[in-house]
């Protein structure tokens, strides 16, 4: 009896010591070589020389692995062409848009903010620099096409110089101003004088004698204007008050400051005929192209330079915060923008991401990152990504244990 009960016990142990001690050796030999994969994280030294298996395999490796994370995604997953997608999914037009939107109210913000007037300064010298030497050279290049501001000319010729007469106000002022600056008495008696030479004197007498007639006739030849005209000259000539006094009544008798504001009233290119309307208007085209030309440089300098830009780009910066019009505009104008970028990656993307990867050094900076980074940091970012699989490879090796225990009992239990 009692070696039948020891049978019992010795076959108990053989068929169920093998599944068991395979489980246990199986679960924690996986848990021990997955143990050493990280740890331990430094190398232990036994006088002058490091113990076996330290550090785990993934520190001891670290520079190696790094590489190959890196080769693996670079070649794998930041290809060239994936990395163009990737930015033009970043760089779609609503994204760009909104990216634009906000630098633009960013800027308006900076301005409307800017108590130091630092963008009213800036402002200042780019306008003095355009106006000085920009704008000058711009227009004068432009002034030597033929069409040199052809429509905008033509357009001030029809609606200003065309359409221009002088009023009544006007036309008495300039009417005063010729009688009493330009032509006065006492210049009317010495163009009289001037007119009144011997050649003059005896041309008029001859044209009287040969081609007046009657009473005219009579005149011109039996009592002669020769001796008339030279005794005019000489009265002009040495009786300077008594002429000019003469000449003025008769400016006045006959009415000649009436007759001129009369004339400067009615003067009117629109009733000159139209042949001679455009050859005006073509003659001033010609002469404000020529004038830009010869002058164009020195008088557009003078004009920046009497200019006062500061004030200016003040005032023009204060206009811009306060401006609805520009705050509106801003969507518009990034959404154009947008366009404009979008057009141009279309063309130039690849390009641009073949000349950014080199500067970017993805693969030197992954390498770097993945050295620089703690062993212990690293397990645990292995770990957070594969811990179920790990766990689950512990548990296959417990079970492969319990497995091959099994066979390994029956064939004790057969033999």
């Amino acid at each position: 009896m009692n070696e039948a009960k020891g049978l019992d016990w010795s076959t108990l142990g053989v068929v169920i010591v093998p599944p068991i001690a395979g489980g246990i050796i199986g679960y924690f030999t996986n848990d021990l070589a997955i143990s050493m994969l990280f740890k331990p994280y430094r190398a232990i030294q036994i006088g002058n020389r490091r113990l076996p298996f330290t550090p785990g395999l993934i520190p001891r490796n670290q520079e190696r692995l790094a590489q190959r994370v890196s080769d693996a995604i670079m070649t794998s997953l930041l290809t060239p062409e994936e990395l163009q997608a990737i930015a033009q999914r970043l760089l779609q037009t609503e994204r760009v848009e909104g990216a634009i939107l906000w630098l633009l109210q960013l800027a308006l913000d900076q301005v409307k903010s800017d108590t130091d007037q630092k963008t009213a300064k800036i402002l200042a010298n780019i306008l003095r620099d355009f106006a000085d030497q920009s704008l000058p050279r711009i227009i004068v290049a432009l002034a030597r096409r033929e069409d040199f501001l052809q429509n905008q000319l033509d357009q001030v010729f029809d609606q200003v110089l065309l359409d221009f007469q002088l009023t009544d106000d006007q036309a008495q002022q300039l009417a005063n101003w010729i009688i009493n600056v330009v032509v006065p008495p006492d210049t009317l008696r010495l163009i009289l004088i001037d007119f009144l030479t011997d050649r003059n004197i005896a041309i008029l007498d001859q044209d009287l004698r040969a081609k007046t007639s009657g009473t005219y006739w009579l005149v011109a030849n039996v009592v002669g204007i020769q001796s008339a005209l030279i005794r005019l000259r000489t009265f002009c000539i040495e009786e300077k008050q008594a002429c000019n006094a003469i000449l003025g009544e008769l400016l006045v008798s006959l009415a000649i400051r009436q007759r001129f504001i009369e004339w400067l009233t009615s003067l009117s290119l629109q009733n000159l005929p139209v042949r001679t309307v455009r050859q005006l208007r073509q003659q001033f085209r010609e002469s404000v192209r020529g004038y830009t030309q010869n002058k164009g440089i020195s008088v557009l300098q003078n004009l920046g330079t009497s200019v006062d830009w500061d004030e200016s780009a003040t005032l023009i910066v204060s206009r811009l915060r306060t401006s609805e019009v520009v705050v509106a505009s801003l969507k518009d104008v990034s959404a154009d923008l947008a366009l404009i970028i979008e057009r141009y990656l279309e063309r130039d993307l690849e390009m641009i991401v073949m000349k950014v990867l080199p500067i970017l050094n993805l693969d030197q900076v992954i390498i770097d990152r993945v050295k620089r980074t703690e062993p212990e940091a690293l397990e645990a970012a292995i770990q957070g990504i594969v811990k179920t699989e790990l766990r689950a490879i512990v548990i296959l090796g417990g079970v492969l244990g319990v497995v091959i225990g099994t066979f390994q009992s029956v064939i004790l239990l057969f033999s």
